[in-house]
C-alpha cells in the first residue's frame, strides 16, 4: 500500500524558512517521480514543483528561486526546503506519487 506521511509545516513569518519532508513507503521509491501540491484557502490544488528520476527538477514559477525539492532515496523520503516565505505560501502542503496523495501539512506565513 502507498503511504506518504508529511511533515515540518508549521507558522513562519514572511521571510522565514521551513523545510518539509515526505516519508514514502510501499512503492518503489528510487523509480518514482515525486511531487508537492498545495491547496490554499478557498483555492484549488495546484502543483509546487517535482523531482524525476533523471536528476531534474520542476517549479512553478512563483517559487522558482526560493523552494528547492531534493530527494534521498536510501531514506525513501523527498523533502522542500522553503526560503524567503511569502504571506501567499500559506496553504497545505501535499507530498504527491501520481494520483496519491499523502495527508498533507499545514504552513501559515504570517506576522
Amino acid at each position: 500500500e502507498v503511504q506518504l506521511v508529511e511533515s515540518g509545516g508549521g507558522l513562519v513569518q514572511p521571510g522565514g524558512s521551513l523545510r518539509l519532508s515526505c516519508a514514502a513507503s510501499g512503492f518503489s521509491f528510487g523509480t518514482s517521480p515525486m511531487s508537492w501540491l498545495r491547496q490554499a484557502p478557498g483555492k484549488g490544488l495546484e502543483s509546487v514543483s517535482s523531482t524525476y528520476t533523471d536528476g531534474s527538477a520542476y517549479y512553478r514559477d512563483s517559487v522558482k528561486g526560493r523552494f528547492t525539492i531534493s530527494r534521498d532515496n536510501a531514506k525513501n523520503t523527498v523533502y522542500l526546503q522553503m526560503n524567503s516565505l511569502k504571506p501567499e505560501d500559506t496553504a497545505v502542503y501535499y507530498c504527491a506519487r501520481g494520483n496519491r496523495r499523502g495527508q498533507g501539512t499545514q504552513v501559515t506565513v504570517s506576522s
